[in-house]
């Protein structure tokens, strides 16, 4: 069927403005995927980019009428195809719902559309002595929309917490086309089930999110940088371990090793990969003395671990910049080839156990595996690299793939901590949990989207 004659068509183009619906070829193909190379996607047969809640809600209606899927997207940032188009559906864009509703400093919490990107949340809560936590490495792109859909984390989370710490209410669109509000904005409540929770990393399975309340902080103190130059990954996950038992909460704890630190050099000339094989960064918020003794604890537990250096930073600037290229991994390694992203999350003690496993897997399948990690809470990103066009480099990635799952889930860990299930961890979901356990969430998944319309094939 061509995409001028699917009738779904015609049902949306008079329930929405006409700014809100495309069926070009061109524009469905880039928003027919996320940025998760590896995972397949379809054709769809319409795009609508929402505004308002209406708009969500007479597209889920359409979608309904006519049985077509329905796969919700905001930014396309996501790294597990979560948003990728299956074929025949319509792919429901939340990009342009970008309004901040509400401040509320009184009660710290804002509301705010799905589309609003994380980072312009957290300057506009800045202005007003607040501050939204959550800071996926994405956040200058991010939209709180997705990041509710994959409960992102962050650099700070290894104290602060995700984003399912952090979301009171949510206003959505059900599998039934009807809005409806959950949680609520009081500081307490325990009416009912937790459907704030539930909804809260289901990757658009669920429902559609068309409104978010989040609870803010109090902006915190300067923070202090304390780095650590490491021989190996191993050392550096020793170092984490130690920091996890001297009992103190880092308000990050990220580690960058040297193919990481290379390709942010050979992109943007940095200078950093001269100086060490892997990077610790490790930062405190804490105020006034007790700042002084974390970071104090910090150097010494860098130490413990093999440090060839360690020192808390006197350059706030030159601090800055190790944050940003920390940030800049991602995009300065797709330079390189097509990337195979992983996202697992072991123990603490299971650190350096973890990571060596992963210099071993990356040797045994003879393929370029690069490290990142939200190190201090034990997510672990490790980066398949392969040269483009090589089918053979290809499928042994796809093989340390999956080794690198079986062992994270062998030392007692999980398959995902923040990139979502999507579509190329479904069977480490499988892996992960029992059938009992599985069973109970189709059922879920069953009861509240009846018709099996919204983003199907994915996460189950």
């Amino acid at each position: 069927m061509t995409l001028t004659a699917h009738p779904v068509l015609a049902t949306l183009t008079d329930a929405l403005p006409a700014d809100r619906l495309a069926s070009d070829a061109d524009v469905l193909a880039a928003y027919s995927h996320d940025e998760a190379e590896w995972a397949p996607h379809g054709h769809p047969v319409a795009l609508v980019r929402a505004r308002t809640t209406e708009d969500v809600q007479a597209t889920v209606r359409a979608c309904l009428a006519h049985e077509v899927p329905l796969v919700t997207r905001g930014a396309g940032t996501g790294l597990s195809g979560g948003a990728n188009a299956v074929d025949g559906c319509v792919v429901l864009s939340t990009e342009r719902m970008t309004e901040i509703r509400e401040i509320n400093h009184l009660e710290r919490l804002a509301v705010v559309q799905p589309g609003v990107v994380n980072d312009h949340l957290r300057a506009a809560c800045a202005e007003e002595g607040l501050w939204y936590p959550p800071d996926p490495a994405s956040a200058p792109w991010s939209t709180l929309g997705g990041n509710v859909g994959t409960n992102a984390g962050g650099l700070c989370c290894v104290k602060y917490g995700v984003t399912r710490d952090y979301v009171l209410e949510l206003e959505l669109v059900n599998g039934l086309g009807e809005v409806v509000r959950v949680g609520r904005r009081t500081a307490k409540g325990v009416v009912g089930y937790d459907l704030v929770g539930l909804m809260v990393g289901s990757e658009g399975t669920l429902g559609v999110v068309t409104e978010i309340t989040v609870r803010l902080r109090a902006a915190r103190p300067a923070e202090r940088t304390v780095v650590g130059y490491f021989d190996s990954v191993v050392d550096a996950g020793r170092a984490v371990e130690a920091v996890g038992a001297s009992g103190i909460a880092p308000s990050a704890l990220e580690l960058i090793d040297h193919h990481c630190l290379k390709a942010v050099d050979d992109w943007k000339n940095m200078g950093l990969s001269a100086d060490a094989d892997v990077v610790l960064l490790g930062r405190t918020d804490a105020p006034g003395a007790a700042g002084d003794e974390e970071a104090a604890t910090l150097v010494r537990c860098f130490e413990e671990g093999g440090a060839t250096f360690a020192a808390a930073s006197t350059d706030e600037e030159e601090a800055e910049a190790l944050f940003v290229a920390r940030r800049m991994t991602y995009p300065a390694l797709e330079r390189l080839g097509p990337l195979l992203t992983e996202d697992v999350c072991v123990p603490k003690g299971a650190v350096p156990e973890m990571l060596g496993r992963i210099e071993r897997t990356a040797a045994a399948h003879d393929v370029l595996i690069a490290n990142i990690a939200h190190a201090g809470d034990g997510n672990l990103h490790p980066l398949i690299i392969t040269p483009p066009g090589d089918d053979a480099a290809r499928e042994r990635a796809q093989a340390a793939f999956e080794e690198i799952i079986a062992d994270a889930l062998e030392l007692g860990g999980t398959v995902t901590g923040e990139h979502g299930v999507g579509l190329l961890k479904r069977d480490g979901l499988h892996a992960e949990l029992s059938p009992e356990v599985v069973a109970m969430q189709r059922a879920v998944k069953a009861a509240l989207d009846p018709h099996g319309i919204l983003n199907p094939g994915k996460v189950l």
